[in-house]
Order: C-alpha cells, then sequence, then structure tokens
C-alpha cells in the first residue's frame, strides 16, 4: 500500500478498496437549507462561485470534466500543467475552479473563460482562475469515497503540492452559525456546511448543505423576447426549472448582459427556436416571445420568490454548461 496512507489508522484503511483508475465517477451534491447550526462533527467551507470541475490524474494524463462529463482541458491550460507537474500519478479529485473580482470569487468574470475552448486563446485571457480542491475519491490504486471526509481531506493535502494556481480549500470547525454571519458580512456566496465522518457519495445528499448567503440558482432558457430600440440580440430570457417532469415558468430576466453576451447568446438561441412554448404553464407572455429548446441553462441571482411562483429582481450572472437541464429544479422556497 503506498506511503500515502500511512497517516491512517488501522480502521480507516480496513475502509480503502483496491480500485483501477476509474473513468467516471459522479460529484456528491449538496442540498440547500435555511436551517443554520453550528455541530462538532460537522466542518464549514466557503461555498465558491464558479464552475465544478474534476480531476482525474493517471500516469501523464490529465483530464479536467465538468460534473456533466465534459471534459475542459483545453479551457484551463495552465490548472492541466499544474496537475500534471505533481508527483502524485494517480488520483482522482473534486474541486471548484474561480475566478477573483477582487476578494470575491466571480461567476461573471469566469464566463470569459467558461465560453473559451482554445488553449492558446485561453492563457491569453487575461482571466487568472485558481483551482480550490476539498475532496479525493480515488489514490494510488485505493478507492478512497468510503473514508470519513476529515480523512479523505488529510490524504489530498498530502497529495497534492498546493502552490498557486491550486489550492487547498480550507475548513472551519464546529461553529457554523458564527462563520455564516461572517461569510455574508465579507459578500461570499455562502458556506458548504459537510458531515465531517460522512463517506462521499455520487449523488446529491443531505451530508452536505448550503448555506448561502444571496438567493442565485441555475434555471432552464425556453424562450426570448424582441429586443426593443437599439439592444441587440434578445430583450429579456425567459426562465424555467423543472417540476414533476414538466418544466415550470419562473418569470423573465431582462438585466446582467452586456453587448457581446447579447449577440453571442442571441444567436445561439435563434437555432435552438421551436414554434410551441416547452413551459406547461397556461399564464405565458404571448407577444415578441420566441421559444427555445431548453437546452441551455443559466445561473440567475434574485431578491426572492413571488407568491406566484415567479422571481423578483432577476439579474443574468453567465451560462453554465456544468448543469443537465434536467437537473435544473427549484431550490430556493
Amino acid at each position: 500500500m503506498s506511503d500515502r496512507f500511512d497517516i491512517l489508522g488501522d480502521e480507516s484503511r480496513q475502509l480503502l478498496k483496491k480500485q483501477n483508475h476509474p473513468g467516471w465517477c459522479g460529484p456528491m451534491l449538496a442540498t440547500l437549507t435555511e436551517d443554520y447550526f453550528s455541530n462538532d462533527d460537522w466542518i464549514f467551507e466557503r461555498k465558491l462561485d464558479g464552475e465544478r470541475v474534476l480531476v482525474f490524474r493517471e500516469g501523464n494524463e490529465v483530464r479536467l470534466m465538468t460534473r456533466n462529463r465534459k471534459q475542459i482541458n483545453n479551457t484551463y491550460p495552465e490548472l492541466v500543467d499544474a496537475l500534471l507537474a505533481q508527483a502524485c500519478g494517480d488520483f482522482v479529485a473534486d474541486g471548484e475552479v474561480v475566478a477573483f473580482d477582487g476578494k470575491v470569487t466571480s461567476f461573471s468574470r469566469l464566463q470569459g473563460r467558461m465560453q473559451v475552448r482554445d488553449p492558446d486563446t485561453a492563457r491569453r485571457s487575461g482571466i487568472a482562475v485558481t483551482y480550490y480542491l476539498f475532496d479525493l475519491m480515488h489514490l494510488d490504486g485505493h478507492d478512497t469515497t468510503a473514508l470519513p471526509l476529515r480523512e479523505r481531506k488529510r490524504l489530498l493535502k498530502r497529495a497534492i503540492d498546493f502552490k498557486a494556481p491550486l489550492r487547498f480549500s480550507a475548513h472551519r470547525n464546529a461553529d457554523g452559525e458564527s462563520y455564516h454571519k461572517e461569510a455574508c458580512e465579507r459578500a461570499w456566496e455562502g458556506l458548504i456546511a459537510k458531515d465531517a465522518n460522512a463517506p462521499y457519495v455520487h449523488s446529491r445528499s443531505e451530508k452536505w448543505l448550503k448555506f448561502k448567503c444571496v438567493r442565485e440558482q441555475e434555471f432552464v432558457i425556453g424562450g426570448f423576447t424582441d429586443p426593443k430600440g437599439s439592444r441587440a440580440g434578445f430583450g429579456a430570457l425567459m426562465l424555467g426549472y423543472h417540476e414533476q417532469g414538466k418544466l415550470r415558468y419562473a418569470g423573465l430576466v431582462g438585466t446582467g448582459y452586456n453587448n457581446e453576451l447579447l449577440e453571442d447568446l442571441g444567436g445561439r438561441l435563434k437555432k435552438l427556436e421551436q414554434d410551441e412554448p416547452p413551459f406547461s404553464d397556461p399564464d405565458l407572455p404571448g407577444t415578441g416571445v420566441h421559444w427555445v429548446r431548453p437546452e441551455l441553462v443559466g445561473q440567475v441571482g434574485f431578491t426572492e420568490w413571488t407568491g406566484s411562483g415567479k422571481l423578483r429582481h432577476p439579474r443574468f450572472l453567465g451560462l453554465r454548461r456544468d448543469k443537465n437541464p434536467k437537473d435544473v429544479v427549484r431550490e430556493s422556497t
């Protein structure tokens, strides 16, 4: 067994399983809650506003994968370089790629990299990215997912040489309530609370919980309205989420776009146009509207849900490529 495992006790070693390097393993997903708490058996990490990325390192090959199995090496070539430079040649880890606007992670700024497909263009973009790693699912021929989270994080910190642009996702023990208050005061997106004794599962779990400071989530784009005046591309996007197998209408978002995004996204939407609305609701806008196949997902910030189930004061933050439209559901109540 690898020397990297010598920090584990006998009980934890028995939880390790021999495993060939996996071609894929789905990410563990957090559940939204508004029940903030403190607990000695939980840890609390900063919720980063970026792109969830899994890294698979096997010998001289690195694969950066989104959570819906898209390889994105060309988008983040400097991360590939940093991961190939690691002495450890067999690991699978979980993390988040972010771009900073000052001291705050900015999904809007990261959009300038997420849409890039050429590695040379990515390097010249002027948008620096950082890869925060927070979990470890495979190491040196062994499946580590059955280990408690604290043990997985100890192994992760030992396996990776954390120098820029790689960072270890630090955490705070026990005191979730005061840390959440501090996170909101710092204008962070929130925290992720994690059961420190839980295994890593490849699904959504209540062992990981989202403590948000702002209301923000993904929505499916199901249509757009005509632009007015000198505006290019489109006027507003029609948003929705899935509920009991149907796409429910959540309202229009008309702010948060620059001219480049209006033109680029407008062109993509025109190629997706269809005659019938993808939404199941009867009360839909009827003039100046174009329906589209519900294939694109956008990140949207908002103040609250109205009593009729629509978004109040929504603002478009960017497109998501790491989210399957079928997985988009209403998170906030």
